[in-house]
């Protein structure tokens, strides 16, 4: 009989990208479970692209609230397909609700918010052994304190040429010269985002170089491009809040190299096999690094970083302002070199 899991997806967009590797585990273990994904709307254009994923299953409830009655109509539909275990990878209380709500037999996660009887199954996390995000979801894989292979899969989210040439051809786009994918945003706040001018200087020698230059992201980072884009002497594209998450999946797929702060896009960008130059500045890259074997990672290593803070509580920025573009562009030449 085919085992069933439901896995209670995370809020982030990296963060879903990197939970695929806990769905190749659970695959490698036993390639016939079917496992679907709980998550928010903007997800599930994500869990498309992962072919692990049988079914995506909408959370119609927004970050943050609690809906209770809307939690116990989802777990009355939930109980229906009778699921063996429930992997519930957020830490707060309310993400385990429905599982126990809908009465899944096995809910495995980490104890998060005190998470006493949702849970049955209670990992406890040591950070020291466990540092990573991606390791913390694949360690759900395992039964409780086995240890984790040497080497994990990396996630690889899948795209085909017949949608890539359908978005090439809706934007009249070519790649028959090289194209840098620029990502200057950061949903969570601007102490991880690179400086605006430092971006110029970067897409600015790519253009002199030959190069294309296209920007992505959401409808939120289109001033901040803009503010970039006038400041260029070339033509460059932006495509932010102009297309879906399955686009940027495509039109990411055809970039030469990416250039991008800590983010959802560095993410997908990364499970590409992208030639990335990833730079953080509030946030670690012992957290949450880039996956892919094309990674270049900046960071300054500061007293003061990772604070992990929205906006730089010291005021200088020195985490992201002493990252200059010269430091980028020689990653970028040792990637093609590479």
């Amino acid at each position: 009989m085919t085992k069933k899991i439901l896995v209670v997806g995370p809020s982030w967009v990296g963060d879903m990208v990197m939970a695929q590797v806990l769905f190749k585990l659970i695959k490698q273990q036993e390639p016939t479970t079917q496992i679907d994904v709980l998550a928010p709307e903007w997800s599930l254009e994500i869990l498309a692209r992962i072919p692990e994923v049988s079914n995506n299953i909408l959370l119609p409830i927004k970050h943050g609230q609690f809906a209770l009655q809307q939690r116990i109509a989802v777990a009355r539909q939930l109980r229906l397909q009778a699921y063996d275990q429930a992997f519930i990878l957020p830490n707060s209380w309310k993400s385990a609700l429905i599982p126990w709500l809908a009465r899944i037999p096995l809910r495995t996660g980490w104890l998060g918010e005190m998470r006493w009887g949702l849970l049955n199954d209670v990992r406890y996390l040591n950070k020291k052994v466990l540092p990573k995000m991606v390791q913390r979801f694949a360690a759900l894989a395992f039964a409780s304190k086995a240890q984790l292979p040497s080497s994990l899969p990396v996630p690889s989210l899948s795209f085909s040429y017949s949608s890539v040439h359908n978005v090439l051809e809706k934007f009249a786009l070519h790649v028959a010269t090289p194209v840098l994918a620029v990502c200057p945003g950061a949903a969570y706040g601007p102490a991880k985002r690179w400086l605006p001018e430092y971006y110029v200087q970067v897409a600015s020698e790519k253009l002199a170089a030959g190069w294309q230059v296209w920007f992505f992201g959401s409808q939120a980072d289109s001033e901040v491009i803009q503010i970039i884009q006038r400041q260029i002497p070339g033509s460059t594209t932006s495509f932010a809040g102009k297309i879906n998450l399955l686009e940027t999946v495509d039109l990411l797929s055809q970039a030469s190299a990416v250039v991008t702060n800590d983010s959802g896009l560095l993410h997908i960008a990364a499970s590409l096999n992208k030639p990335l130059v990833a730079i953080y500045g509030s946030t670690s890259p012992n957290f949450t690094p880039p996956l892919g074997e094309k990674a270049r990672v900046l960071t300054q290593n500061l007293a003061c970083s990772p604070c992990f803070k929205r906006e730089c509580p010291l005021g200088h920025f020195d985490c992201m302002r002493k990252i200059k573009p010269n430091q980028v562009l020689n990653a970028l030449a040792s990637l093609e070199q590479s």
